[in-house]
């Protein structure tokens, strides 16, 4: 089902609460605006948010059977093709799995997926280094991951964790992403509420690419809880300008 997508990259984090599917959600619409096919698969079975984020809680995607196999039609919406465990559990419902009922949803969201000719498909993946991460890592050629974080220290510790696992698995580390690095004030000020400068540094202490900043704003918030991601609600927004940019850093030097 993976055939005709030409880049997988996955988006990750250390530690939940990050930034982590925001960032996905936005990189692949700031792709899509530069004329390319994309795909989101949400993979954080147990807290899945791209249903919310495209406000289609209700939707269920389609099934279709081709030799015998059914297979999930992604939905289409905002001009993305997405699948997700958010649209197959009931929203109130708790996905109370052990490993290996996780490691059969993994594949059956990886593998019964009919994605089509897509020329990028993002990975929402769960926080940590756990199954999923394993999963996607060792059963399909990942073209690379990008790695969110907050600048304070108990983020970082378990970024370091999550860029040696990539290391060790061999998935390329397109780059790091200091997410909500500051707020800016009405005086104008920059406010580092959670603290500075940690994920570049964390970037050089294992050479890989730092990507760039992005502060703190609540349009970005209020965007997503309406189900309007905001490089589509408003391309000219300054953050906006900072998902297309790191896309257009993605796709030009790193793959």
């Amino acid at each position: 089902m993976l055939s005709q997508v030409k880049n997988i990259i996955a988006v990750a984090s250390g530690k939940g609460g990050v930034g982590k599917s925001t960032t996905a959600v936005n990189l692949a619409l700031a792709l899509h605006q530069e004329g390319y096919r994309v795909g989101l698969l949400d993979a954080d079975i147990y807290g899945p948010n791209q249903h919310i984020l495209f406000d289609l809680i209700n939707l269920k995607p389609e099934v279709e059977t081709v030799d015998g196999k059914k297979l999930f039609l992604p939905i289409q919406t905002n001009n993305l093709a997405i699948n997700s465990m958010g649209f197959i559990l009931d929203a109130d419902k708790a996905a109370m799995w052990r490993g290996p009922m996780l490691s059969g949803a993994i594949k059956q969201l990886k593998e019964l997926t009919k994605w089509g000719d897509l020329d990028y498909l993002f990975i929402d993946m769960p926080p940590g280094t756990g199954d999923t991460q394993l999963t996607f890592s060792q059963e399909i050629k990942m073209d690379g991951a990008i790695i969110i974080s907050t600048p304070q220290e108990v983020a970082l510790l378990d970024v370091k964790r999550g860029i040696k696992m990539f290391d060790k698995l061999g998935v390329k580390i397109l780059g790091l992403v200091d997410n909500m690095s500051y707020f800016t004030g009405d005086d104008g000020k920059k406010y580092k509420i959670f603290g500075e400068g940690g994920v570049k540094k964390t970037a050089e202490e294992f050479e890989k690419e730092f990507l760039g900043e992005i502060p703190i704003n609540p349009e970005v918030g209020k965007n997503g809880d309406e189900g309007k991601p905001i490089v589509e609600a408003n391309p000219e927004h300054e953050i906006s300008k900072i998902y297309l940019d790191f896309a257009n850093k993605i796709k030009s030097t790193y793959l």
